[in-house]
């Protein structure tokens, strides 16, 4: 039984081309299953969040980074009385819309497209969802509850004036009420992608050798990680410190958003999942201490591993990689798949054109894009 704030899955807006439901599983659940079998989750294996996938097996791809924020999102909502099974879906799908080569490839991707309305990986995820998914005999995409392609668009928060074209273009007419905040499950959903990523890209920075043990210390939530740990286990060996000290401080940012957001949802009075949406504020956040405790361990990252001069010498080499293809697929169609073809050659926009590129591209896992690469350059 969820709680009254909680989205009801019975209650559900439904979806836009009407199907019977299933008798054994609820519409999220049916959403979450859609999300688990679609081919642009399984190409999530080999889209990385930092690191290109040459440079090692090791380090989190897309695909484990979205079953780790799926496992945290379903633990704070089944703690908090919400409907865990929408949580977990829209955690499945929020990464869907990504480019190859983490957020470098994103980046010079919409710079490259800024002529055409720009790139955007949510409005992306729910042009997969909604369009360019192609398995179903009724309909294109994955026919998903509302609820869920709300989740999608909104989870970090009501859209600003400036809507990304995509998803502007789906709201004319499927209103997905884009100026209010998302259900609570769908902000559950991005604060457990906060906690997964930094979380797993220290973890993966220290394997990468970016930084070393004593340089996180300077960080006061994981030194206090540290204090507890060899407290407990002196001289334990390095593997094992590390992944104590690290889950320690993941549990931290879990148990905080739980306990935070009770406080949130019990002194806001929300009754329902629509009170949540026109509430005005989040009901689901960090404490202020916590916040502040990110925001370290952020910019940490920032400079220690996202900007570090392996990772920028990295960043240019596919910032190139996607710009060759970009240019070689909008000057000759003929480099492009045979079913992808007519929807090109049929269109004489050339912002139309561009962007059935930029689909393309932005489906490609790091290693398509580099075989094409050698491909077109060869």
């Amino acid at each position: 039984m969820f709680a009254r704030f909680a989205a009801q899955s019975h209650c559900s807006r439904g979806r836009r081309v009407a199907e019977k439901e299933s008798e054994f599983r609820s519409v999220f659940q049916r959403d979450r299953d859609r999300i688990i079998h679609s081919s642009a989750f399984r190409r999530l294996k080999h889209k990385t969040q930092v690191f290109v996938e040459y440079q090692g097996d090791l380090f989190r791809t897309r695909l484990t980074h979205s079953i780790e924020v799926a496992q945290v999102a379903r633990t704070i909502s089944n703690a908090l009385g919400l409907n865990y099974d929408l949580a977990e879906a829209v955690a499945l799908a929020h990464d869907l819309g990504h480019t190859p080569f983490g957020h470098c490839g994103e980046d010079i991707l919409n710079a490259l497209m800024e002529p055409f309305g720009g790139f955007d990986h949510n409005a992306q995820a729910l042009k997969i969802v909604t369009q360019l998914e192609q398995s179903y005999a009724e309909f294109d995409g994955l026919n998903l509850t509302w609820e869920t392609l709300e989740a999608i668009c909104k989870h970090n928060g009501p859209l600003p004036d400036n809507i990304p074209y995509a998803i502007a273009q789906y709201n004319e007419f499927y209103d997905l009420e884009v100026k209010t905040y998302a259900s609570a499950e769908a902000q559950v959903a991005s604060l457990a992608d906060d906690i997964a990523y930094n979380c797993h890209d220290l973890h993966d920075g220290l394997r990468a050798q970016l930084f070393d043990d004593e340089e996180i210390k300077n960080l006061p939530i994981i030194r206090e990680a540290c204090l507890a740990v060899d407290k407990l286990y002196p001289n334990l060996e390095l593997h094992r410190r590390r992944h104590e000290i690290l889950r320690r401080v993941f549990g931290d940012l879990v148990s905080d958003v739980i306990l935070t957001s009770r406080t949130l949802l019990e002194e806001s009075g929300v009754n329902s999942a629509e009170h949540v949406r026109h509430y005005g504020s989040p009901v689901i956040a960090f404490s202020e201490g916590m916040q502040t405790n990110l925001a370290q361990i952020q910019a940490f990252l920032y400079s220690g591993m996202y900007r570090s001069p392996d990772i920028m010498k990295k960043r240019e080499e596919v910032k190139n990689i996607v710009k060759v293809l970009f240019n070689a697929y909008l000057s000759n169609v003929d480099l492009l798949p045979k079913h992808w073809q007519p929807s090109i050659s049929a269109l004489t926009d050339q912002t139309e054109w561009a962007r059935v590129v930029s689909d393309y591209i932005a489906g490609m896992t790091d290693r398509f894009a580099l075989q094409e690469y050698q491909r077109i350059t060869s």
